[in-house]
Parts: C-alpha cells; sequence; structure tokens
C-alpha cells in the first residue's frame, strides 16, 4: 500500500511541479520579471545551444557527484557520520555549492529576491520534481522500489525549514541577524543529525 501511495504522490508532485513551470514561465510570467533590472539582462543563448550545453553539463555533474558520493562514504565511516547527516548536511552542501554562490552574488547585488528565489526554487525542485522521479525510476532501474516514507525527525525538520522560509521571505526585506539566525537553525538540524541519527530498521 506505501509504495501504491507513494507512485501516485510521485505523479501528482510532478504534475504540480509541471503546472508550476507552466505558470512561471508562460501564462503568468510577468509576475516574475524585475522591471528594475530588465535592461541588465544578457541576451539568451540560441535554444540548440542551450540544451546541449545543458546536456553535457548534467553528465558532467553525474559523474563527478558518483565520484564524490564514493569519497564520502569512506569519510563517513571514519568520522562516525550516519547516512542521514551525510545525505542532509554534507551532500547537500556540496551538491548546492554553485547555486550557493550565484545565491550569494545575487544577494551582494542588492538583488534578494533573486537570491531567494534560488534558494527555495532548488528546494521546491527537489521536492516536487528530483525525489517523485527517483520513486518512479526506482521501479524500472532499482533493485527495490523506493517510497516516500520518511522517517519522523526528517518529516519534522522539513516541516520546520519551510515555517521558517516562509516566515522569512513574506516581509520582503532582511537583515544579517535573519541570515545568523537561519545558520543557527540549520546548524541545530546538523548537530541533532550528527548526535542523534535515525535509528536502522
Amino acid at each position: 500500500m506505501t509504495h501504491t501511495l507513494s507512485v501516485a504522490l510521485a505523479v501528482l508532485l510532478i504534475a504540480g511541479y509541471g503546472l508550476g513551470l507552466l505558470f512561471s514561465l508562460k501564462t503568468h510570467q510577468e509576475i516574475f520579471a524585475t522591471s528594475e533590472h530588465a535592461e541588465a539582462a544578457e541576451p539568451a543563448w540560441p535554444l540548440g545551444l542551450a540544451l546541449g550545453t545543458l546536456a553535457v553539463v548534467t553528465v558532467l555533474v553525474a559523474l563527478v557527484s558518483e565520484i564524490f558520493v564514493e569519497s564520502v562514504q569512506e569519510a563517513a565511516e571514519k568520522f562516525g557520520m550516519s547516512q542521514a547527516f551525510v545525505g542532509f548536511i554534507v551532500v547537500a552542501l556540496v551538491g548546492a555549492a554553485a547555486e550557493m554562490a550565484v545565491a550569494f552574488s545575487a544577494a551582494r547585488k542588492d538583488r534578494l529576491d533573486l537570491s531567494v528565489g534560488i534558494a527555495l526554487g532548488s528546494a521546491s525542485q527537489i521536492a516536487l520534481f528530483v525525489a517523485p522521479v527517483l520513486v518512479l525510476l526506482s521501479y524500472v532501474l532499482g533493485p527495490t522500489p523506493m517510497d516516500l516514507q520518511f522517517w519522523p525527525g526528517a518529516v519534522v525538520m522539513v516541516l520546520v525549514a519551510t515555517l521558517v522560509a516562509a516566515f522569512i521571505t513574506s516581509a520582503g526585506r532582511s537583515a544579517w541577524f535573519v541570515g545568523a539566525l537561519l545558520i543557527l537553525v540549520y546548524g541545530v538540524f546538523a548537530t541533532t543529525l550528527y548526535l542523534l541519527p535515525p535509528q536502522v530498521q
């Protein structure tokens, strides 16, 4: 029953992600456009070049990710890190390094809208697209089907992170102290996962 529910939810989440893309890129793109920085926008790449570059970069990222995961597994065993800590903290930080660099750069240029958009867009892409696609692909490529049943601690952390993100972004402005508090929340998650990892059943 859990696997059937996971497949149904995966399909619905992917549909929601697709509708979100349609909303932001096609039907209501004026909501997401920033007029004050429109003049500084660079010309778009030709479609063929953009798709080709995306394909090459995707393959390279997949190869580097495979090497990185193998290296991290050895380091995790040496330092006594749980798989949850490695997945939630180490892999997440290193995997999002490029996005964080762009978000930091945007924030330094006083483009808070772009910086927040990058951060939240990445998180929603993982939740609404990557995880559901992995569930569906596990039936074709994986040794065992994957489901969307997570341990309660992960659900609580995702809920807290979502509420904090909604609270922070609703104000429309920020300060260094808010950023420091966000890092402290991340530190609480990291410490909890390191010292109290989920029990493997």
